[in-house]
């Protein structure tokens, strides 16, 4: 805090004279407190007589102010009780003046006052005098009260902190005090190591097992001030077992709010360490929450447990106990009655109780046990939420589904039951609307939900294909790879299908376009995937014609390359289709990708997997037919590369090199 110009004045007139230097009266002031000065003594002269030493001189304006200051104050000089009753008066007044002159010196009275604390409170503490030392405790607070910053740095230069260990003691009557000073000096990051290597963390902890409910009030301010935004000594509280102490103070004073919002305060912060999952879900933090949940009124209260259940939720071992604690039905209570409400906190909540809903069905015990066998209330109550109006529900509903979805059962029981409808449906509303989120989330469910091969039929002659095919102008990425990963599921094993999708000259030119998204290898993987099953799965000319048309060749020679062994492999299962359907056709794009060189490549590369190297010597032959590409094999001498291969230790691999090496040797 800035001195104005006066104070600063002032302050350095007082110091020239040597009535505010610590360092002119160092054993002087540490006697001469005034919390505790009881008369004149003989190695001193009381505060009164050294403060109107230095204020006398040419012009009286600064010993009448302060004879007005000392006057106020009421500062005692003579019996040792009304001294300590007048200096703690004193102390309390220098807080609130009134009058500007007097504020001013006030001032600078307070801050020796500290100067003299700090002396005093290195005495008392030796000599354990508890009285001393709540007076200067009290005169470091009042201290921290008025300028933190300048007081936490003279505290700690004086060395003080050092001495707070045995002070926050269990049984010492200076803990609430103590743990109030750490919290405030705390709050200075530049305080914050040396509270820790002053050793505070350990006796702070102990603290939290205190039945009173200040020290754990103060302490809980303390641990949390040190420990902010600093996960190393987050994660030394959690291995001193702080976790289960708070959850235990959390269940017995959940009547304090103070002390429950110091305590959710503390577990949003700790649980944003994986470290900290474990022990949190070996306590009953589940239902402690759940009730204090149930407990709430207000939005903001209700925001602040909120805040906690969501890093907590990301543990599946938690995510069940919270839905064995009962708070998916207590989710439900909040959109119930929220879902039509224009308040800007109705909304908020809503999406958070529906977020959390979502975030609970990532787990799969917890899923399996609200899914019920389909027959489930909680997973009914999410079905109606896809046809609602609600975007935020409608998001929600085919989140919730999607992750429903993730097993073969629940799949088929699902699409047995008409849910693809309620899907496409949905997805018909939002093609001209572009809510993005919406139509990325109905997208997912139905790529998990055409995973199982029954339901792949099933789904087409529902006319999904259709529908997903309206969203092929959408310029996001999230949509985009949804919706290839839609189709790519669709397609398997679909012959029919696949080549209906394969010969669209629409479909093919728009994943070419997306097999050159650099900026998003998702979309780009995925659209390289989809051509290489439209070929694969299809089996058709028509369609290879199509994808060499729409210049597919190069992205799946360059798909071929990949770091993906399976996106190698398929890849390579496409181009040799491609070269025994329509080599001719494909020529120009083989010489123009360098084919033959790539192949070449795998299979001199020992860490090719043994299907890589026998993918790759069975479009050697595929393309042996085309005399350019004959030509490039011979100039590159596969036969020694290829004779290599009959040692190979895996056989199918060895006998495809003997019959590759047959074929090389006959047409060279």
């Amino acid at each position: 805090m800035r001195e104005s110009r006066a104070s600063s004045s002032i302050l350095a007139v007082l110091s020239y004279s040597g009535v505010l230097s610590c360092e002119r009266y160092p054993s002087e002031i540490a006697k001469c407190h005034l919390d505790s000065w009881s008369g004149p003594s003989t190695k001193c002269d009381p505060p009164s007589s050294y403060l109107f030493a230095g204020l006398g001189g040419p012009g009286q304006g600064a010993f009448t102010t302060f004879t007005r200051v000392t006057a106020w104050l009421q500062i005692p000089v003579a019996s040792s009780r009304r001294g300590k009753e007048g200096g703690r008066a004193a102390c309390a007044a220098l807080c609130r003046p009134t009058d500007p002159s007097i504020a001013l010196i006030a001032v600078i009275i307070l801050m020796d006052n500290l100067c003299e604390a700090l002396g005093k409170l290195k005495l008392a503490s030796a000599d354990s005098a508890a009285d001393s030392m709540e007076g200067c405790l009290d005169c470091l607070l009042k201290a921290l009260t008025h300028n933190n910053a300048e007081a936490s740095e003279k505290i700690r230069d004086a060395g003080v902190l050092d001495l707070f260990s045995a002070l926050l003691a269990p049984k010492s009557p200076c803990a609430p005090k103590v743990a109030n000073i750490v919290a405030e000096v705390a709050k200075n990051e530049f305080m914050r190591s040396p509270c820790v290597g002053a050793g505070l963390l350990p006796p702070l902890v102990q603290l939290l097992r205190s039945e009173d409910q200040d020290v754990l009030l103060q302490t809980g301010r303390a641990l949390g001030n040190i420990c902010y935004d600093s996960h190393s000594l987050q994660a030394e509280l959690i291995s001193m077992g702080v976790i289960p102490t708070l959850v235990k103070l959390l269940g017995i004073h959940s009547q304090n709010p103070s002390l429950t919002e110091m305590c959710l305060i503390a577990f949003g912060n700790l649980a944003e360490l994986e470290s900290s999952k474990e022990q949190f879900a070996s306590t009953n933090i589940a239902e402690e929450l759940v009730k204090l949940f149930q407990k709430q009124v207000e939005h903001e209260k209700k925001e602040m447990v909120f805040e906690v259940l969501a890093p907590l939720a990301e543990n599946d071992t938690i995510k069940l106990q919270l839905v064995e604690a009962g708070l998916v039905e207590s989710l439900l209570e909040v959109v119930d009655r929220t879902v039509d409400g224009e308040r800007e906190e109705d909304m908020a909540e809503l999406k958070t109780a529906s977020d959390l809903m979502v975030l609970l069905l990532l787990g799969d015990e917890s899923m399996q046990k609200l899914f019920e066998g389909g027959q489930g209330s909680v997973f009914q109550r999410v079905l109606s939420w896809v046809p609602s109006h609600n975007h935020q529900l409608q998001l929600a509903g085919a989140l919730a589904i999607a992750n429903f979805a993730r097993n073969d059962g629940n799949c088929i029981h699902m699409v047995e039951t008409g849910i693809v409808q309620k899907l496409l449906d949905l997805l018909e509303r939002h093609v001209n609307e572009g809510n993005v989120t919406v139509q990325h989330a109905a997208l997912s469910a139905l790529r998990n939900l055409a995973i199982p091969v029954v339901n792949k039929s099933k789904m087409l002659s529902l006319g999904v294909a259709d529908v997903v095919l309206k969203f092929l102008p959408s310029e996001m990425p999230p949509v985009q790879f949804k919706l290839l990963g839609t189709l790519r599921m669709l397609i398997d094993t679909q012959a029919q299908a696949a080549e209906q999708l394969g010969t669209n000259p629409t479909l093919v030119e728009r994943l070419t376009e997306w097999c050159e998204a650099k900026d998003h290898a998702g979309v780009m993987g995925e659209s390289s995937r989809l051509l290489s099953a439209l070929i694969r799965h299809s089996r058709s000319k028509d369609v290879v014609r199509t994808v060499i048309q729409g210049g597919g060749v190069k992205h799946l020679v360059n798909m071929a390359t990949s770091e993906h062994v399976i996106m190698q492999n398929e890849a390579l299962v496409a181009l040799g289709l491609m070269a025994a359907l329509d080599l001719g056709l494909a020529e120009k794009d083989f010489e123009g990708t360098r084919l033959v060189q790539v192949l070449h490549k795998l299979l001199s590369d020992e860490r090719s997997a043994p299907e890589i190297k026998y993918n790759s010597m069975i479009l050697i032959c595929a393309i042996m037919g085309s005399e350019p590409l004959h030509q490039a094999v011979r100039g590159l001498a596969f036969l020694d590369v290829v004779a290599k291969l009959r040692a190979h230790e895996n056989q199918t691999v060895a006998q495809q090199a003997s019959l590759t090496e047959q074929r090389l040797t006959v047409q060279s």
